[in-house]
C-alpha cells in the first residue's frame, strides 16, 4: 500500500524541503562570506534576490539554521547598536570558511553529476 496517496504531492513537498535545506546552509555562509556581517533579515533578503524569489526561507527557518551554524562554530553572532536599537549581526568564521571551501568543491561535484542526468 503507497505511503503517499495524493500523486505524490507530499513527496516532493519533502524532498524538495530536503535537497533545499543543506542548500541554505551553504547559501548563507557564501552570502556571508561576500557580504561581510549581516543582520537575519539582510540575510533572507540576500537569499531572495539570489534566487530571484524562489528560495526564501521563513524567519523562523533562518534564524534555526544560523544558530545551527553558530553551534558548529561557522558563524558567530554578535549585538551592535543601530538607530538607539540593538540588532543581532552575523559573521562567517574561520572555520565557516574552511567549510565553505569544501561545500563549494562538493557543489561543483554536483552540478556536473546534475549535468550529466539532466
Amino acid at each position: 500500500m503507497p505511503v503517499f496517496r495524493d500523486n505524490g504531492k507530499n513527496a516532493l513537498k519533502k524532498l524538495r524541503k530536503d535537497l533545499r535545506s543543506g542548500f541554505y546552509s551553504f547559501l548563507v555562509l557564501s552570502i556571508l562570506e561576500r557580504e561581510g556581517d549581516l543582520h537575519g533579515y539582510a540575510i533572507r533578503k540576500g537569499l531572495e534576490i539570489l534566487s530571484e524569489g524562489k528560495l526564501v526561507p521563513s524567519e523562523g527557518t533562518l534564524y534555526d539554521l544560523l544558530k545551527s551554524l553558530r553551534k558548529y562554530g561557522l558563524v558567530e553572532d554578535f549585538q551592535t547598536e543601530v538607530g538607539g536599537r540593538f540588532r543581532r549581526y552575523y559573521r562567517i568564521t574561520d572555520s565557516g570558511r574552511k567549510v565553505l571551501a569544501e561545500l563549494k568543491n562538493e557543489v561543483q561535484w554536483l552540478m556536473e553529476t546534475l549535468g550529466k542526468v539532466l
